[in-house]
């Protein structure tokens, strides 16, 4: 499975600088979404002409009238479909406004043309395979987010401080050389490992 993301793009900014999150394409949904509008537009379209035209309209939607004119408004098979209306009306809004792809941190841009991203669980992996190199680490947690790196350390054998000093240092100099956009806070936690006995 690739770790990095590349995306050719065209209208990048001339710009070599950072890029801001990947936007998902969401292609398909708004394609259905378009699809299943343009015909029910269509059919409504083509119903309310032919009454225009003195035809009768036709059965579903004098159905559908009969239905909404009896049904009182707190009915349950009226509250359950508007409920459904609003429920795909809000993922349909977050689809729209929301970027996606957050498993995809953004990384700096050397050529505008290129874009690049690194996935969040490669970019912990490189920070906890630095992490474990040191002298006195035990074990590491990284759990990477788009602001912050939080890193639980365990040490077996020397100072706290001077563990936490090294990780400090060498985690920092990790965070930087993954070339990402806009790097991470890091939250470093060291302890001692508990002793058996």
């Amino acid at each position: 499975m690739s770790q990095v993301a590349l995306d050719k793009s065209t209208d990048a900014p001339a710009d070599a600088g950072g890029s801001g999150r990947f936007w998902a394409p969401r292609r398909v949904p708004a394609g259905i979404v378009a699809v299943l509008v343009l015909a029910g537009a269509g059919l409504l379209l083509y119903d309310i002409v032919a009454v225009r035209a003195h035809r009768p309209a036709m059965r579903w939607r004098r159905a559908l009238a009969r239905q909404l004119a009896e049904r009182p408004l707190d009915d349950t098979w009226v509250l359950a479909g508007a409920a459904l209306a609003v429920a795909l009306g809000l993922w349909l809004l977050a689809l729209a406004l929301t970027p996606g792809h957050r498993s995809l941190l953004p990384m700096r841009r050397p050529h505008p043309d290129v874009r690049a991203g690194l996935k969040r669980d490669a970019a912990a992996q490189v920070l906890r395979d630095r992490a474990m190199e040191l002298s006195g680490v035990r074990s590491v947690r990284v759990r990477m987010r788009r602001r912050k790196a939080a890193v639980r350390a365990v040490s077996h054998f020397r100072e706290l401080d001077d563990v936490r000093a090294d990780l400090d240092t060498t985690l920092t100099e990790a965070i930087h050389g993954l070339g990402l956009t806009h790097a991470p806070r890091l939250a470093l936690r060291v302890t001692r490992a508990a002793r058996k006995g």
